[in-house]
């Protein structure tokens, strides 16, 4: 992987926005989907026992092949989705909360893997190219709960397609 820097500057605000670039993944390898979950503090909803969310998701990403865990030193949800989307080397990266009823996957990802759209909402879940979502969040400010809204926002003013599941 290798890191793309840029200053940018808007009105008062300078920042600089560090984008990893993922190594490309050859088609056949691909996942078709990366779903990411954020934690913070939710180890009984995890496993139903006492130990960290780091200990408990350390284990499920050991146990489970399909698993991976992204560990970031500040908290904030939008920073989570960021990380894990920027890195992520499937064709669609989608969020969900740990109460993701999983038979509503398929007709919340279908528009987007069609090709119907760029984006997908249904409820709290949200589905979306995973080259769309590194366009859109280099432009995003918020890290925090507000940082998929100000994504929609943006894809709206971009002129994507965005489909209400």
């Amino acid at each position: 992987m290798s890191i793309n820097t840029r200053p940018t500057q808007t009105e008062d605000v300078h920042f600089r926005v560090i984008a990893p670039r993922p190594t490309p993944v050859p088609t056949l390898h691909r996942p078709a989907l990366d779903i990411v979950v954020p934690v913070h503090n939710q180890e009984q909803e995890l496993a139903r026992a006492v130990h960290s969310t780091r200990e408990v998701a350390t284990a499920l990403s050991a146990e489970l092949a399909g698993v991976r865990l992204i560990h970031l030193n500040q908290e904030a949800h939008g920073r989570a989705l960021a990380a894990a989307w920027m890195t992520s080397d499937a064709r669609v990266v989608a969020s969900a909360g740990l109460d993701i009823d999983v038979s509503n996957v398929p007709q919340l990802i279908a528009p987007v893997i069609s090709g119907h759209s760029e984006i997908s909402i249904a409820g709290r879940s949200k589905a979306l190219r995973a080259d769309v979502a590194r366009k859109l969040i280099p432009t995003v400010l918020s890290r925090s709960r507000l940082f998929e809204t100000e994504l929609l926002l943006r894809a709206r003013r971009a002129g994507m397609r965005i489909h209400a599941a």
